[in-house]
């Protein structure tokens, strides 16, 4: 049995392989940080868009490529997939409101702002994906 996996899991379940689903997750988070970095490494000046924008738009594409992946796994434990990715949709939506929340009350304003939310969005969706792909790819999809 490989290590770390839990006794319970088929080794199925273990062996299978699957498409680069958390690395592209990984790639669309570190691009949004990255870019969110950039743009508040700027602040209260208006930063370049550029540059974010790109890394937003990467981000983005990475995000929905990795979605569309996902929702094509078969056999796959969708009921522990909803679980976990669902409780993990309602953190992250607090937090991005929150971080949401403190770039208004900081006065960012404008095309910023805008740069900022979008980034703000692909960050709290790519964390609940990422989670429950990452719990669901072990479990047992005839259990669900």
């Amino acid at each position: 049995m490989t290590a770390g996996l839990e006794q319970g899991a088929p080794a199925s379940v273990a062996g299978r392989r699957l498409p680069p689903i958390a690395e592209l997750l990984m790639g669309s988070m570190a691009c949004v940080i990255a870019g969110g970095i950039f743009m508040a490494s700027h602040l209260p000046q208006s930063a370049p868009l550029g540059p974010a924008v790109g890394l937003l738009a990467a981000g983005s594409v990475l995000l929905v490529a990795a979605a569309a992946l996902v929702s094509r796994l078969r056999p796959f434990a969708w009921r522990t997939f909803r679980l976990v990715a669902g409780w993990a949709v309602v953190a992250y939506v607090v937090i991005a409101g929150l971080l949401e929340f403190t770039f208004v009350y900081d006065h960012t304003r404008g095309s910023l702002l805008l740069v900022l939310t979008l980034s703000l969005i692909v960050f709290a969706l790519d964390i609940p994906l990422l989670l429950g792909f990452s719990v669901a790819r072990y479990q047992d999809p005839a259990a669900g």
